[in-house]
């Protein structure tokens, strides 16, 4: 039988007077807990937010992370009444399944009927036609706490929508897998793009909806919506239970097709910089962004062919058998490697092995340099600078960002 939208707020009403509190949404959810208590994504937090959707016009931006427990979010809330409007959907698709970077259209959800419009690719963020029937936008992404992953873009365009058409920003948090650190350098001026919208390190060490906080915070969202709109960003962020940020949060569902398990996680933001190289950064592997290789390489080396499969159909060095690294290994095991910062040895051994070494970075390294957010680091790589000696280059704006980065935090800190 369908539960209506009044009869769960009751329910959770009753509950709450029994002894069993609700969390308030702008409250942190990071007071004392058991030890062994498990991490709650703020979705399955329903009593703390469905309150605030009743009677309420509903867009939900959303993916195939957007589960409560094992259930999709837009499903969970169709079936307690809430009334959705329509899907705004990310990079990858609503499923998910989409290639990095492939223009994803407009559909239905099979499931459920609802409109579900893609905000990736020349339409980045909902107009006046979409939002006449919306009076909230709910939130429900999981992030991976990387500048150059493109959520927390998609983030911001809706904010930006948000303020233009006076609309209410609700952001169902989520645990960052790579929230355990802060490092990499800071995105320097030149360098804005969606894999960069704002300057930040490359691992900034928040969840979405500290992120979220910060844009509005700091008055991030472009000056040019500030001056169209008098409105500030309406914003709420319902917290997730027994999180901290030295809790290494094991993701139930992969974020995206080249992120299958936390192994990639880890790995991804040392290793997503070979994107800007001619070396195969694992895609269309078992294993993206632990398998890196190019056949120019010694045959001495691990080797591994990359195969068309989701979500990597085109990609480089299709068929072609590689030589190179395996990173991979347990979850212990590849934390250990990345000691909680970003790691380049691996990118400068590549470099001195591959022989045509002006053809090593793509687009005359513009590709790399938007990765990284500035032009120092390619020439920092091809010098053989050490770790150490790269990092001193962008510690001051990384200590200027980490100040920042304390006002907004939802979470007991790693430091």
């Amino acid at each position: 039988m369908k539960v209506t939208l009044s009869l769960f707020i009751f329910i959770a009403a009753f509950i709450t007077a029994c002894g069993q509190p609700v969390s308030v949404q702008d409250a942190p959810a990071s007071g004392p807990t058991p030890a062994d208590a498990p991490i709650a994504p703020a979705a399955e937090r329903i009593d703390t937010y469905l309150p605030l959707l009743k009677n309420k016009r509903v867009a939900v931006f959303a993916n195939n992370t957007s589960m409560v427990n094992d259930v999709h979010l837009v499903d969970t809330l169709s079936r307690l009444g809430v009334d959705i409007k329509k899907i705004f959907a990310p990079e990858h698709g609503f499923r998910g399944t989409a290639d990095a970077g492939e223009k994803v259209g407009n559909s239905k959800d099979p499931a459920t009927g609802i409109t579900i419009v893609s905000l990736y690719g020349s339409k980045r963020k909902p107009g006046a036609a979409e939002l006449t029937d919306v009076d909230v936008i709910l939130f429900d992404i999981q992030d991976v706490g990387v500048r150059f992953y493109t959520y927390i873009s998609s983030l911001e365009y809706l904010a930006e929508a948000c303020m233009e058409h006076n609309k209410q920003l609700i952001v169902l948090d989520r645990p960052n897998p790579n929230g355990f650190y802060v490092d990499g350098p800071v995105r320097q001026d030149g360098f804005k793009s969606f894999l960069g919208m704002q300057k930040i390190p490359v691992v900034y060490g928040m969840t979405i909806g500290e992120y979220a906080m910060m844009l509005k915070g700091e008055k991030w969202i472009d000056s040019a919506i500030r001056k169209k709109s008098t409105n500030d960003l309406d914003l709420k962020v319902i917290p997730c239970g027994n999180y901290t940020h030295s809790s290494k949060y094991i993701l139930p569902v992969k974020p995206s097709p080249n992120l299958p398990d936390m192994a990639s996680i880890y790995l991804y933001p040392s290793t997503c910089f070979f994107e800007g190289t001619v070396m195969s950064e694992g895609r269309a592997t078992e294993r993206p962004f632990q398998l890196i290789g190019h056949p120019k390489l010694p045959d001495t080396l691990f080797s591994f062919t990359p195969r068309a499969r989701e979500g990597a159909m085109n990609t480089k060095l299709l068929n072609q058998l590689c030589y190179g690294w395996d990173l991979g290994g347990s979850n212990e095991e590849v934390l250990k490697k990345i000691n909680s910062r970003l790691q380049f040895k691996w990118m400068r051994e590549a470099y001195r092995l591959f022989l045509g070494k002006d053809t090593f970075f793509l687009n005359k390294g513009k590709n790399f340099d938007r990765l990284a957010g500035n032009s120092e680091l390619r020439p920092q790589i091809v010098k053989g600078l050490s770790d150490d000696e790269i990092r001193k280059s962008w510690k001051p704006e990384l200590d200027k960002f980490k100040a920042i980065r304390k006002k907004y935090l939802l979470y007991k800190d790693f430091e």
